[in-house]
């Protein structure tokens, strides 16, 4: 009997996590609903650090170069002293870029930015947000999920074939599972607001009382706006005044001065770090993404990118299972991004503890770039590889040059919703061409060429061997010349056989 369904996939949350994954879908043309019970966009700055790999990531959405036109570059950190005086520092470490890493430096840009630049996205694409929309309960069997909504219109029923809770640290999804959210409250309390104030150049992320969780207060210049961001930690207890008169006297109190003055709050927010990791991202048709899966203290700027990144692989897996492939691809969700959210709750909660001391950098290691999935179930080398670029690593960008002599870049390759077959100076093409799989040969006879090698030093392969990138920037597979059927058998486990 067939099934019939309203949507493919229903999406309960348009936060950055929901936003990303109903651009995925969209652009591969799966049906689907994005649902959001607020009535209006959030408005906060809360995550406002794009960190490199998330901008690679943008790229491949179309949307990196609105972002980066939205923003701007972090500040120096200045940090003022008891008599007044103050240093300067970097508050994001990096390197230069690369031709393998073309970003290397995380952007500032306000939540409420971003997510206005993923909706007009998602627009482009022939959608947009429910707001006002609200998953009140569901049931699911083995062929659906069926979902009850109430929004202005009243009550409704649809059907499923696959439910996402992108909802938010508090997951109405996720409790209705049951699913166990483990971990553990930090002992902080902070503020973080977004207002206009007159006092303080906007050239500096100005920081006063660092180490002293009693007296230590951020009032950092939000690039793309004429806001600041006011951050710091607050009694466990007791009412904290988040007007712009009772922020004026906090600021006071904590700065010792009396110039700086608060004049009107768009965004204010109290809130108790927690670090916390659900059991499980699935449970039969339902998954869990971004907040309502993780949640962490914002040292560190990981949690956007982090739920960005959780739909960006997930998103293609759905569109995958939805047009044939096997539904064990699913399960690699799990396996592949808990470990992560798991490696970034210890990551924030270490910077949180350097931010308790008054240390506060951010170097490599919050970039994300060195993600990746080696030890995943889809994650194929024949023969095994020893050191270099592994099957499940990220895929490493390189410039190149068209056989017509323009210039290309592998990202340019990588760019939308198929996967990519390179071929490394091979005489022959020995895979079928299919739906859904673009094949490159680089080399002398190839449709690109490696003019200053700079792909031969990324990706370290033996001429004849053959790499798959996933859709979502990752290595699938690399197999020698003499394993082609064995690259065959892997596209069909991924929903491309011939």
């Amino acid at each position: 009997m067939t099934q019939n369904f309203t949507v493919d996939v229903l999406i309960s949350g348009a936060g950055a996590a929901g936003l990303t994954l109903a651009i995925e879908l969209a652009r591969r043309g799966v049906s689907f609903r994005l649902i959001e019970k607020s009535n209006d966009p959030f408005r906060g700055s809360r995550g406002k650090g794009i960190q490199p790999r998330t901008q690679e990531v943008f790229e491949d959405l179309g949307i990196l170069d609105r972002i980066v036109a939205l923003g701007g570059a972090y500040p120096l950190q200045r940090e003022y002293r008891d008599d007044g005086s103050f240093s300067e520092s970097e508050a994001v470490l990096g390197g230069e870029p690369t031709p393998a890493e073309p970003y290397h430096l995380p952007l500032m840009v306000p939540q409420f930015l971003t997510e206005g630049v993923m909706r007009e996205r998602l627009l482009e694409l022939g959608h947009r947000p429910e707001f006002g929309c609200e998953l009140i309960g569901f049931e699911q069997d083995e062929a659906s999920v069926t979902a009850r909504l109430t929004g202005p219109s009243g009550e409704k029923t649809i059907q499923a074939r696959w439910l996402i809770g992108a909802d938010g640290g508090r997951s109405f999804v996720r409790h209705a599972l049951d699913i166990g959210f483990p971990g553990k409250t930090l002992g902080v309390r902070a503020i973080v607001t977004d207002v206009m104030l007159t006092g303080l150049e906007r050239d500096a992320w100005h920081r006063f009382g660092e180490g002293d969780m009693q007296r230590q207060i951020a009032l950092c210049p939000l690039a793309g706006t004429e806001l600041f961001q006011i951050q710091g930690p607050i009694p466990l207890e007791g009412e904290i005044d988040l007007s712009a008169a009772g922020l004026t006297t906090l600021v006071a109190e904590r700065t010792g001065r009396d110039d700086i003055h608060v004049h009107s709050v768009s965004w204010a927010s109290a809130f108790t770090m927690n670090a916390r990791l659900a059991d499980h991202y699935r449970l039969g048709r339902v998954f869990l993404v971004g907040d309502a899966a993780h949640t962490h203290p914002p040292t560190g700027g990981q949690g956007l990118n982090t739920s960005v990144q959780d739909a960006y692989n997930l998103g293609w897996k759905l569109a995958a299972v939805a047009a044939g492939a096997p539904d064990a691809l699913l399960d690699s969700y799990e396996e592949e991004r808990r470990p992560v959210a798991a490696a970034m709750l210890g990551l924030a909660t270490s910077l949180l503890d350097q931010l308790k001391r008054g240390e506060m950098r951010r170097g490599r290691e919050v970039h994300q770039l060195d993600i990746g999935y080696p030890e995943s179930s889809i994650a194929l080398e024949k023969p095994e590889r020893r050191g270099g670029l592994l099957a499940g690593d990220r895929a490493p960008d390189a410039p190149l040059t068209g056989a017509a002599g323009q210039p290309r870049r592998l990202f340019e390759l990588f760019s939308g919703a198929q996967w990519t077959l390179l071929g490394y100076e091979v005489e022959q093409v020995s895979v079928l061409p299919r739906d859904g799989l673009h094949i490159h040969r680089i080399g002398r006879r190839g449709d690109v060429v490696d003019k200053a090698g700079h792909f031969r030093d990324a990706y370290a392969l033996t001429p004849g061997d053959w790499v798959l990138v996933r859709p979502d920037g990752y290595v699938g597979a690399i197999v020698g010349l003499s394993d082609a059927l064995a690259l065959e058998a892997y596209l069909a486990n991924v929903g491309l056989g011939a």
